[in-house]
């Protein structure tokens, strides 16, 4: 799979098919065509109108295929956090889903807006990852991969290999794995980390409303300390930002309420920090994964990812 398939009237032709399928399995009907308005190398998508409103069949590289399998769980584990699925085919990493509404980052937000949105709505993220810590192990069988601190001293390896030399990464080895030691006997259990949460993958839609949002697009996902997850959203919020960093700060600290009974704020800050920076080795090998195929103008994503290692903060 990837981009000069999934751009083939071939494919798309057995694409429609099985959305036609799984629409009439579920007693929807399409009423107009189909379109596929995007293809990247790691997935593409195509939107339909129906009977029940607008749908989309997401079609994800191999690397990605867990995707699917992953949507089933969380719909039965986390309902009210995700869309729920029509259909999905885990062997072929397809998913069909309702149309989720407006995202965060289509509200055009002022950045005091924003943050205050933020504020408001990853703290539901972390209660999702507190739901989910207990049923990592059916997380790991559906394909989701181990990136949790015992085993990220070999993905640091593993990430060095697939970028290239690298003498100045490779030489923080020590202190990356010492990083990884202290986060594994963290009393915070490793749960679900997006790795790619942004305004673009967050679904509000009320902002008078923060309790209904839904999280989506999980073809980045890892098993990993919880608060790994906070590496993408505030390092984008401290890019709109630029040196206004007290706004990146009030969406962590609303982030690390939802786990104050395990420690306190100034230590959960710490462990974030941590978490944060071993993210990024993480980062880089899920960006291997999804440009894998077909590399186009992501291809220096990997080794810009692990590069910034080397950086003073996190963000």
């Amino acid at each position: 799979m990837g981009v000069e398939t999934w751009s083939s009237a071939a494919w798309v032709e057995l694409a429609t098919a099985w959305l036609d399928e799984r629409l009439a399995d579920a007693g929807i009907e399409r009423t107009g065509p189909a379109e596929q308005p995007r293809v990247r190398p790691w997935s593409t998508q195509l939107t339909a109108p129906t009977t029940v409103g607008t749908v989309w069949l997401k079609a994800v590289n191999p690397p990605n295929a867990f995707e699917a399998g992953l949507y089933d769980v969380l719909h039965e584990l986390v309902p009210h956090r995700v869309l729920a699925p029509i259909a999905t085919d885990a062997e072929r990493g397809w998913m069909l889903l309702p149309d989720g509404g407006r995202t965060i980052a289509d509200r055009d937000l002022a950045d005091d807006d924003l943050v205050k949105v933020l504020t408001e709505v990853i703290p539901r993220y972390g209660l999702l990852q507190r739901d989910l810590a207990p049923h990592v192990d059916r997380m790991l069988a559906a394909g989701v991969t181990d990136m949790r601190p015992t085993v990220m001293p070999q993905r640091f390896d593993e990430a060095l290999a697939v970028v290239g030399d690298l003498p100045a990464v490779a030489a923080k080895s020590g202190e990356f794995a010492d990083w990884c030691a202290r986060l594994a006997v963290s009393p915070v259990p490793p749960s679900l980390d997006h790795n790619d949460l942004h305004a673009n993958n967050i679904l509000l839609a009320d902002l008078a409303d923060p309790d209904a949002v839904r999280f989506y697009d999980w073809g980045d996902a890892v098993i990993a300390h919880p608060f790994a997850a906070m590496f993408v959203p505030l390092k984008v919020l401290a890019d709109i930002l630029g040196k206004q960093t007290t706004g990146v700060l009030r969406v962590r600290d609303a982030y690390l309420e939802v786990f104050a009974d395990l420690g306190s704020h100034a230590e959960l800050a710490a462990e974030l920090d941590l978490a944060c920076r071993v993210a990024k080795v993480a980062r880089t090998l899920v960006w291997a994964r999804a440009v894998a195929v077909s590399p186009g103008e992501w291809a220096d994503a990997p080794r810009e990812t692990l590069m910034s290692l080397l950086a003073e903060s996190y963000f």
